[in-house]
């Protein structure tokens, strides 16, 4: 009895060994995904060899079974390009292990995790594509014990269960394919209780797809400048004639020519209605905004266009810089194709956020948030000058 007592220990104490360490853009909006890959578990064999001496056995050789495919799936909401919300539920596998003892013998453990998650996410953008980010919350994991035993090993209890709530943390990284399909790479780190009282790490590397569902684009929007008034018509010049005859009447002056048409001399778009947030790609409502202002450009006469991108001042100099620099070739390729415009009459530049709307002030704080992002709407614009000669 006492044999069987302490075997029974054993098996329900070798369990937490399953659970040991492993060696290891927008824009808001909901989205949804999918990942699996490989967990791994780090089992403490010496204690389980411990245990078994300790229960009067001689020797005991342990075979391991500490990796097995894991997955899960979650659904999140994009509060902003920096910080999101995240749930899902996830299955980390099976590990276990076989023990065979002398006298004869042989002690088998299994458990299998899964459980539901709620993490923060933070997420840093390395290029218009790359990001990386970082993950920190709760798992609700639920661990399930079975042990077996053969021989002389005797157990007292055969099965144990056990739901406990625990912190995870992860890192990855991600790749916008498109502008709703992505891309990832992770990897999770789970703190699990075995069911018996111990804690232990459980780590999930894995891939996965995301899909971001649509969000809505603000109206296309922008506001002319008055054009300069047209140049009056030329005074009729006095010319002196000879009369011929007392009763001949002198020619009428010709009538003056008519003014050129106004030219829409300086536009201002909003960079909000032509492009999604912190991208360089012309969106369908900004196409329409381009269009209009190229056909009311048709019958005039004028030298030069100048396309320039401004940002606000989120962001650092050098990335903004190179921002407004795309958005106003994108702009300029755009008039130049589709719209019919000229390309040797375009110029475009980038000012980055060097020359805002908003005054010192008006918009509060440098960290990004919802909030400062819509304070600075008015700054991040592309300006559309006509000059013509006069």
């Amino acid at each position: 009895m006492n044999r069987a007592k302490a075997l029974g220990l054993v098996g329900l104490a070798v369990s937490s060994a399953l659970a040991g360490p492993l060696a290891l853009a927008q824009d808001a909006g909901w989205y949804g995904g999918l990942n699996f890959g490989q967990s791994r578990s780090k089992i403490d064999d010496p204690r389980i060899i411990s245990g078994l001496l300790a229960g009067g056995f001689s020797s005991a050789t342990i075979t391991d079974d500490n990796r097995d495919r894991g997955g899960k799936i979650f659904g999140g909401y994009q509060l902003n390009r920096y910080f999101a919300f995240e749930g899902g539920y996830f299955d980390l596998g099976k590990f276990g292990f076989t023990a065979n003892t002398v006298p004869i013998g042989s002690l088998t453990g299994d458990i299998k995790i899964k459980g539901v998650n709620l993490d923060i996410l933070g997420t840093l953008p390395l290029t218009e594509k790359f990001s990386a980010f970082g993950r920190v919350g709760v798992a609700r994991a639920e661990a399930r014990d079975t042990f077996t035993g053969t021989g002389l090993v005797r157990l007292l209890r055969t099965n144990a269960n056990q739901r406990e709530t625990n912190a995870k943390y992860g890192m990855g990284l991600q790749y916008a394919v498109t502008d709703r399909l992505g891309m990832r790479a992770e990897v999770e780190r789970y703190r699990i209780n075995d069911a018996v009282g111990n804690n232990g790490d459980i780590d999930l590397v894995s891939v996965g797809l995301v899909y971001r569902f649509g969000s809505q684009r603000p109206a296309p929007t922008y506001v002319a400048r008055a054009p300069d008034p047209a140049p009056p018509p030329p005074r009729p010049a006095v010319v002196e004639a000879i009369v011929p005859a007392p009763t001949a009447q002198p020619a009428p002056p010709p009538p003056p020519p008519l003014p050129a048409p106004a030219l829409p001399t300086r536009v201002s778009f909003s960079a909000d209605a032509l492009f999604d947030f912190d991208k360089a790609t012309i969106n369908p409502d900004g196409k329409l905004a381009l269009d209009k202002f190229a056909n009311n450009l048709r019958g005039t006469r004028y030298d030069v266009i100048n396309v320039t991108g401004h940002t606000d001042r989120i962001g650092s100099k050098a990335y903004n810089a190179a921002l407004s620099t795309r958005r106003a070739e994108a702009v300029k390729s755009y008039l130049a194709g589709p719209a019919g415009i000229p390309a040797a009459k375009i110029m475009f530049k980038g000012m980055d956020e060097s020359q805002p709307v908003t005054k010192p002030g008006d918009c509060k704080g440098d960290k990004p948030s919802t909030s400062l992002i819509a304070c600075l709407q008015p700054d991040r614009r592309v300006d559309v000058e006509v000059i013509a000669t006069k």
